[in-house]
């Protein structure tokens, strides 16, 4: 079988970039390069993409093989209707590799129809750091080289007013927009540049918050066979998603001008204010993935349908959901288990195999952002812990600790997180581990311990997850937990 590359696929358009995304993973490539690629066929969009990669190890290099090409797999139940579809992207013209060669990275600041940059780095790529220079490239963060590019951008083109970007960040965190573009000053200020570039960037560029929604399981690796021979040429970039689509993006009128979203039937929305969608998402929708894969993965689950589709994991993931996760939300009770319920169909499409060790990467900062928010609302506004949350959240710590039943766990964080986690399983009694770790405020940005009862829940939730296992451990947690409230009222 032939590789798939433009030659072998017969397709000879180049078009102009118009685009610079910065990841090449499987969910930009299942949505963002997806949603252009809808625009180029069917509005007329005619963009092309140019993909960073935004770490030193990463895929560019494969995807340049392919000329950018890679077959989308699209399946799930939509409005009662099982739907399958499959989709040649090729809305990448190129990718690079800035840790490799940084001057073709910054040749991209001089195309002459760009106008959006796109990202998605995970919750811990939009950060600061003030070691960075601005020669001193290929930059560690992600913020240091965008501000390389546009201060590029605004040199080659003497700073004309409308060569401004719209910059749209699809990462995970409330804001990313409005953040982005603090940190993106912050390294204006610290590299000294002048004060024309600052102007240029506050009235020639937009920054966007952004809310994603699509569920991308990636690469079929089990199953690639079956795949592979619906296909007449050979694929090494096959990408499967959810079909539920969902982009919510904070803009104007100006915004809805520059890219025909209307023209498509994606559910792509421009709105005023995107809080009580990203709320809404975060918490339900990703609250429950978090919760769930420490969790499931101890428990002996691979899958997210597999946790649903268990008595006892199934049945922990809806009571966190249903019970906990939506009682501090601020929406209407229909509305909330209207969603819910949508969630759930998500998580049981048969036609996708999720697997919990691949949206496992950086539990810790998830939990914060998607979990932490639930469980602390939870105990304030009704006096108490939450139990599903509360379990769950130590399953995340044992997770941590890095084995299980003598085999090796698939945990994967930043370095330093592993290694201070690694330190504190060494202390002799699980208060003391859950004293350390809630305390650590690198991990929380509070200090946990002040919360009531916690650091005591903690504990002795570990206890049990180490001695009685994931459900008797859960069942037991309950009733020791239940009657000390018992008691205390």
């Amino acid at each position: 079988m032939k590789r798939l590359n433009r030659k072998n696929a017969e397709l000879t358009q180049e078009l102009p970039i118009k685009v610079i995304q910065f990841g090449e993973g499987n969910f930009l490539r299942a949505f963002i390069d997806y949603i252009i690629d809808k625009l180029n066929t069917d509005a007329d969009f005619n963009a092309g993409i140019a993909v960073v990669q935004p770490i030193e190890g990463g895929m560019v290099e494969m995807l340049n093989e392919q000329d950018g090409l890679y077959t989308l797999f699209m399946k799930g139940i939509k409005k009662g209707k099982e739907i399958q579809e499959k989709r040649l992207i090729s809305s990448v013209q190129k990718g690079i590799n800035p840790y490799i060669d940084y001057n073709a990275y910054l040749e991209l600041a001089k195309e002459e129809e760009l106008g959006f940059l796109i990202s998605n780095t995970t919750e811990a790529g939009i950060a600061f750091n003030e070691n960075d220079t601005l020669m001193g490239y290929p930059h560690s963060s992600f913020p240091a080289k965008v501000t390389a590019l546009l201060y590029e951008r605004f040199k080659h083109f003497n700073g004309e007013k409308d060569k401004g970007l719209c910059i749209i960040p699809c990462e995970l965190i409330d804001q990313n927009g409005d953040i982005l573009k603090r940190i993106i000053l912050r390294y204006a200020e610290l590299w000294d540049l002048e004060e024309e570039f600052v102007k240029w960037m506050e009235n020639s560029n937009s920054f966007h918050n952004t809310l994603v929604d699509r569920i991308v399981p990636g690469y079929p690796r089990d199953e690639i066979k079956d795949y592979q021979n619906q296909l007449e040429l050979e694929d090494r970039l096959i990408v499967t998603a959810e079909v539920f689509f969902l982009w919510v993006i904070e803009g104007d009128e100006r915004l809805k001008n520059k890219i025909p979203f209307d023209k498509i039937d994606d559910d792509v929305l421009i709105v005023d204010d995107i809080e009580p969608y990203r709320t809404r998402k975060v918490r339900i929708l990703n609250g429950a993935h978090t919760t769930m894969v420490p969790f499931s993965l101890l428990y002996g689950n691979k899958t997210v349908k597999e946790t649903i589709d268990n008595s006892f994991t199934g049945a922990f993931v809806e009571k966190a959901v249903f019970e906990e996760i939506n009682a501090t939300l601020d929406l209407s009770e229909e509305e909330l288990k209207y969603y819910s319920e949508e969630v759930f169909d998500r998580f049981r499409n048969p036609f996708i195999k999720h697997q919990l060790s691949s949206i496992a990467l950086n539990s810790i900062s998830k939990f914060k952002v998607r979990v932490l928010p639930s469980l602390l609302t939870y105990q304030k506004k009704y006096d108490k812990l939450p139990l599903h949350l509360t379990y769950a959240f130590a399953c995340l710590i044992r997770f941590y600790k890095g084995d299980w039943n003598g085999e090796s766990l698939t945990v994967q964080d930043d370095k330093a997180v592993l290694t201070n986690i690694k330190e504190i399983w060494e202390l002799h009694s699980y208060k003391e581990i859950a004293q350390k770790i809630l305390q650590n405020t690198s991990f929380w940005d509070v200090d946990l311990t002040q919360i009531p009862q916690l650091r005591e829940h903690i504990a002795l939730a570990l206890e049990f997850i180490e001695g009685k296992g994931i459900e008797k451990g859960f069942k037991d947690f309950v009733v020791r937990v239940e009657g000390f409230l018992t008691k205390k009222q």
